[in-house]
């Protein structure tokens, strides 16, 4: 089992979502790239961080 966190920051606003995109480690591709997260949750936060656990 391995962890990997995942950063993100604000892109821009949709509808009834926020758009953030990816800060891959250096020298590393985008894990995700792009990640939707609704409104009512996201709030004003300008980034945030996801935790993918992977289990083998």
């Amino acid at each position: 089992m391995s962890k990997k966190i995942v950063m993100f920051e604000y892109e821009k606003e949709t509808k009834n979502s926020v758009r953030y995109k990816e800060i891959p480690d250096e020298g590393t591709a985008p894990v995700i790239g792009t990640l939707y997260v609704q409104k009512w949750f996201a709030g004003d936060s300008k980034s945030i961080e996801i935790t993918i656990d992977k289990k083998d």
